[in-house]
């Protein structure tokens, strides 16, 4: 591309899109296309934006994003969708270059990529190069729990939590998805290529941002599924692997919170094993990924405006 990229973010006033422009709005590699504050649901101002731009954010609602797609009509117009609606779409690539060489290629070529969700994130960062490596076998009945902050709902969820006369409860963590039927679950199965839908508990926390997503390994010892992860991610530079057994006794899943990385971390004794995937719900978890993936398509570096 011999021109200053131009990129517009539809949805720009949500919670990842925010994050994606401020991560954006300091770069002089790439020329950000603004719509005017009036005009934000302007359906014919965004299809003039959405064909202008080389690359477009969708930080939508699933049903919104399924339409501005529709409204493109630019054959070089390249797409990343921050919502679940092109996740397990044909024709969409799955944007978490760290699965494999050929995935990052997929990225780095395609047209329509679907960025991954917060939760999906770590539960197929772990579980991925485990089925795929055959440590584990597809249809092994797995189970996670994925702890997060309250920033992945969004404003309205925000607003309720800092809102200073909130619900007294909301000292606590509370247990969502009890229908065990998770907007994250089609990704999750089938990314990771496993017969059955894992059985997953989310668990929302009081505090911004960061999130601890663990898989449950009965049967399997911790060495072996270390050593398979640290093989898998060497020399990545946003996931990495930590030291068997980690470096603390607990983990917090804000320490993270305001970085683009993530860090796998196994734990347990003899044949049980737990695997931890610790970063940013907003990060790595979102619109970091976003970028990531962005620069890959673009041509620029990987990690472009990701590490300190």
């Amino acid at each position: 591309m011999n021109h200053k990229p131009k990129i517009y973010i539809d949805g720009k006033e949500g919670t990842t899109g925010l994050q994606i422009y401020d991560r954006l709005g300091g770069r002089s590699d790439i020329g950000l296309l603004l719509i005017d504050e009036g005009k934000r649901k302007d359906t014919e101002e965004r299809r003039r934006l959405l064909n202008a731009a080389d690359l477009v954010f969708l930080c939508l609602p699933d049903a919104a994003a399924v339409e501005a797609v529709a409204l493109i009509d630019n054959p070089e117009t390249r797409v990343i969708d921050a919502s679940t609606a092109h996740r397990t779409a044909p024709g969409w690539d799955y944007g978490f270059a760290e699965l494999s060489p050929a995935r990052r290629e997929a990225i780095a070529c395609s047209k329509r990529v679907a960025n991954p969700g917060c939760h999906a994130s770590g539960f197929i960062s772990s579980v991925y190069p485990l089925v795929q490596g055959g440590i584990v076998p597809a249809d092994f009945m797995f189970a996670c729990s994925s702890l997060t902050g309250y920033t992945g709902g969004g404003k309205k969820l925000i607003a309720e939590y800092e809102a200073p006369g909130r619900d007294p409860r909301h000292v606590s963590h509370r247990i969502y998805g009890l229908a065990l039927q998770h907007k994250h679950l089609p990704e999750m199965q089938h990314v990771c290529g496993l017969k059955n839908a894992p059985v997953f508990v989310p668990i929302l926390g009081d505090f911004p941002q960061g999130m601890a997503t663990t898989v449950f390994l009965p049967g399997y010892e911790p060495e072996r599924i270390h050593e398979a992860l640290t093989k898998h991610y060497e020399g990545q530079k946003l996931v990495s692997v930590a030291p068997l057994g980690y470096t603390e006794p607990v983990i917090y899943a804000s320490t993270k919170a305001g970085k683009n990385d993530l860090e796998l971390i196994v734990t347990g004794t003899g044949k049980q094993t737990i695997v931890t995937a610790l970063f940013d719900n907003l990060g790595k978890g979102a619109s970091g990924a976003a970028v990531q993936n962005m620069n890959l398509m673009l041509g620029f570096e990987e990690t472009t405006g990701l590490l300190p």
